[in-house]
């Protein structure tokens, strides 16, 4: 029986259709010469089809630039400051911009695209960040304008993620510009206080020398003297040479006394518009300076440019895309934190696709494992079972290397303050990776079992154990049915005292899945940012905990990105994979939140055994109560709550740390976009001792806060309502302030208004009905939109198996699920759900979110961090004309309804 976990967004760039866009036709039978009345067999009857339906929908805080290169719908130009496209704020939005005569054919090839203007109201210390989708390839800045047009900030690097903070409250254009090549892009635009990514990746605020640039030159090193090539740039840019010399770098003065008009023209090129407006004599040094680095990078001759950097002393904040992880906060991990942050000897063996062992965030953090996938057509490291764990950055038709087992993990124990991306649930901890899922996510019940056997120490067909086994084994995978031999083995990890975590499944069915539905194993559902339970999550009689699971189609917490889970991962390029960071969401996500926790528990606790665990879940001391009171069938005990759960475990020793209580909320920011009126607040007591609710204000008319559910003490739930009437159109926002008998918090409410926005709209979505059996696309639907969601159906299915793959394809290169493109599956991107068509079915219903990927820091300048492999697969192309090129005849594209 096959174990499966997921096909993640590089195994989602399925190729659309582009050779079936027309009708079947029939013929009737007869002799060639139509002369015979010889009667002929009479067809069987044709095999029953059936019809699948559903809808698609898009968060109201994702939008999409209306000028992208796909032409199957029309567009709407955004290219000037006189005709900017309105958006919301907090927004998500998908974009494409491309010089011309670059990027795939389309709309804007041999026209360009180099401008998209947005126009928005923006708070003062809003992050507006663009994350650049084909950075190696292409070069896109960002700028800021006022409504004048006045330059007011811009961010003009060469890497993936260009970023800038709002200098005060207003209307403003940010202008997305392609200064080369094409490329799509997220906007992404957040809550003033929820942008601790910013600090992670390349600042405009560094300091440089301004008119100084440092270059070197290709082949050089042999020229006597001052080269050739240096004279042609000098002659082209008016820049002079003030030191170095030929086979190392020199340092070249840019003044601008020394450049003629023309020669200004090629250090500036078009951008010297954009920067007319500028009066401080040091901001047009910086920008002017930086611009022309950027052209001399396009010298055939040079082989890199850069500032003269001022170097000094920094003061880094730690982990700086720790203020995305909104799932942490609201389980208690920060102040779980101040207790543990886990105990290098204790080891959580992860049992999923394998590890990117080099990754930044895990460096350090892992204890040798092994490869248990014996298939090595399924394995795609050429071999069988073998010592090293490593995900093999393979890809095969429409399965690809995930990286799932690498997010999992960051979960669990993503290094914590390293100063770069993420931290772990028990950053302290361990990570044991055991590889049992192959390429695409597939495994088998007998290679899991073995990763199991070694993690708990026992023998195995690797015919060795670890030095000493796990404390906690993680199972993110399920799809195998129940087995006795399973159920066995559990029985047995379990006696031997090791704890294992599974994630309840992505079916949205309350049926017994396994290995999460097995005794003695905690089952885990997912909760979204709301701690409500996830459209998609399973439930049922065996459900111990619920987590944060996330729901990348919704941004309730405001920070401008999809509210999955973020952590570790990789995305795929030309020259191979860049280690990075991404949004997912599952149960898969939660699980490793529970497991994280454990080993927070077992680090302040070493002789805590399951038995334990389970005596302190049902007494409620590991979580916070949710549902209906006491376990119920979709959070088990309740949320888990790494605070209580550590605490639990500590006092369990006979020692307990002295009184701290602390108010503490489920979200720092409440988003209520276009549309949403209602929200929940859950304030608890984030310490040990006591503590009462004394007070609460609100400092806006609009907003209401009245009690849901809460205890004498006035903590638990609270509705936060808002009223939009009488209100113009803009972005407010105000501050819930709640006291108690020892400390404040404020929580930030933004409210979004628009007259011109309305819906939600990500672009044309297709539809794609893919059979695994033969590793290809057999249906298309294309889906315009009806201002609300995206409606589907395929009609004339045969029947079988197949997964629906749905995104859009801005840059027209007929794969969707790009970079930077809106992507989603039935039921979730991290896991697609085998659909076995036997009869009509309906409501096929999920959501799409963006591709968003945040670079490491080794790789925020567009360097990738492992070299291309051998043999790595593209996403699939189909070969042909047709259905994008342009709506014609044979080709038809019913905009709004939808058409196969």
């Amino acid at each position: 029986m096959r174990q499966n976990r997921c096909r993640t967004t590089a195994a989602l760039a399925l190729a659309i259709l582009v050779g079936a866009c027309g009708g079947g036709g029939g013929g009737g039978g007869g002799s060639a010469d139509g002369g015979s009345n010889v009667d002929t067999p009479e067809a069987p009857p044709a095999p029953p089809t059936f019809t699948l339906s559903g809808t698609i929908t898009a968060s109201a805080s994702q939008a999409v630039d209306s000028d992208t290169n796909d032409p199957t719908r029309a567009a709407v130009s955004n290219d000037s400051p006189e005709r900017p496209q309105f958006i919301p704020n907090p927004v998500t939005l998908g974009g494409y911009i491309n010089v011309a005569g670059t990027g795939a054919t389309g709309r804007s090839r041999q026209s360009g695209d180099v401008d998209d203007y947005f126009q928005v109201d923006l708070l003062q210390g809003q992050h507006v960040t663009m994350l650049v989708g084909d950075y190696e390839r292409a070069d896109a800045d960002l700028y800021l304008f006022d409504m004048q047009g006045n330059f007011v900030d811009a961010s003009a690097d060469t890497g993936r993620v260009e970023s800038l903070v709002v200098p005060r409250d207003g209307t403003y254009l940010v202008n997305a510009y392609a200064f080369a090549g094409a490329t799509n892009y997220i906007l992404a635009i957040g809550a003033p206080d929820a942008s601790a990514a910013q600090d992670e990746f390349p600042s405009r605020d560094v300091d440089i020398v301004p008119w100084e640039a440092v270059v070197s030159y290709s082949n050089d090193a042999d020229l006597p003297g001052k080269t050739p090539v240096d004279d042609k740039v000098v002659r082209r840019m008016g820049v002079e040479h003030r030191a170095g010399g030929r086979g190392r770098s020199r340092l070249l003065s840019l003044r601008p006394e020394l450049a003629s008009a023309r020669q200004r023209q090629q250090r500036l090129g078009p951008v010297a518009g954009k920067l007319a407006t500028v009066s401080d004599p040091a901001v047009r040094a910086y920008w002017e300076t930086m611009v022309t680095i950027k052209n001399l990078r396009k010298e055939p001759d040079v082989l890199y440019a850069e500032p003269n950097y001022r170097v000094r002393a920094l003061a880094t904040p730690d982990d700086e895309a720790i203020g995305l992880q909104w799932h942490y906060p609201l389980i208690g991990l920060p102040e779980a934190w101040d207790m543990t942050t886990g105990n290098p000897d204790v080891v959580v063996a992860v049992v999923d696709t394998g590890i990117l062992a080099n990754h930044p965030d895990l460096s350090g953090q892992l204890v040798p494992g092994y490869d248990f996938v014996r298939n090595p057509a399924s394995a795609g490291d050429g071999d069988g079972i073998d010592a090293n764990p490593e995900e093999p950055l393979v890809a095969s038709g429409g399965s690809s290397s995930s990286f799932h087992g690498t997010h999992v993990s960051g979960t669990v124990a993503a290094r914590g303050n390293n100063r770069i991306g993420v931290a772990g649930s028990a950053f302290g901890a361990r990570v044991m990776p055991l590889r049992a899922l192959g390429v695409g996510g597939g495994g088998t019940s007998y290679d899991v079992d073995q990763a199991v056997r070694f993690a708990a120490g026992m023998p195995n067909d690797s015919n060795t154990v670890p030095s000493a086994p796990a404390d906690i084994i993680n199972l993110s995978l399920g799809g195998a049915p129940f087995s006795q031999a399973t159920q066995a083995l559990l029985e047995e990890v379990r006696a031997a005292g090791v704890m294992v975590v599974a994630a309840a499944g992505n079916e949205a069915t309350a049926a017994p899945g396994y290995p999460a539905s097995y005794d003695g194993v905690i089952s885990v559902s997912a909760v979204d940012a709301q701690r409500r339970l996830t459209s998609y999550s399973n439930t049922g009689t065996r459900i111990d905990l619920a987590a944060p699971g996330g729901n990348s189609g919704v941004d309730l917490n405001g920070d401008g990105y999809p509210d999955g889970v973020l952590s570790t991962s990789a995305t795929p390029g030309s020259s191979g994979v860049s280690f990075a960071y991404t949004f997912l969401s599952g149960t898969s996500m939660a699980s490793p939140h529970v497991a994280g926790v454990l080993a927070l528990m077992k680090s302040v606790n070493p002789d805590l055994t399951p038995d334990d665990v389970d005596a302190m879940l049902a007494a409620g001391e590991l979580s916070d109560d949710l549902g209906q009171p006491g376990r119920d069938n979709q959070y088990g005990f309740g949320l888990i709550n790494a605070q209580r759960a550590v605490l639990a475990a500590l006092e369990a020793t006979g020692t307990s740390p002295a009184d701290n209580p602390r108010l503490v909320s489920s979200a720092s920011t409440l988003n209520f976009s276009t549309g949403s009126t209602v929200l929940t607040l859950f304030l608890r007591n984030g310490g040990k001792g006591e503590l009462a609710i004394t007070g609460l204000s609100v400092s806006a008319p609009w907003i209401d806060v009245s009690q849901l559910d809460v205890d004498s003490s006035g903590l638990g739930d609270y509705q936060v309502v808002v009223n939009r009437e009488g209100l113009s159109a803009g972005v407010y926002t105000a501050d819930i302030t709640v006291r108690s008998s020892v400390n404040e918090v404020t929580v930030q409410v933004l409210l979004s208004i628009s007259d011109t926005v309305t819906g939600s709209d990500v672009g044309v979505i297709y539809i794609l009905l893919y059979d695994p059996a033969l590793d290809e696309t057999v249906a298309q639907f294309v889906s315009g939109g009806n201002g609300r969601d995206y409606p589907f159906e395929f009609t004339g299915v045969a029947a079988g198996d197949y997964e629906i793959v749905a995104g859009t394809d801005a840059d027209n290169d007929r794969t969707i699920c790009d970079a930077a493109e809106a992507c989603g599956a039935w039921l979730t991107i991290d896991q697609p759900i085998n659909l076995r068509v036997r009869a009509d079915i309906s409501e096929l219903d999920f959501p799409v979110e963006y591709v968003v990927s945040f670079p490491t820091a080794s790789s925020a300048n567009g360097g990738s961090d492992r070299p291309d492999p051998a043999g790595w697969a593209r996403p699939q192309q189909l070969e042909g004309d047709g259905c994008l090129e342009a709506v014609g005849p044979g080709c038809p594209k019913n905009i709004g309804t939808g058409a196969e």
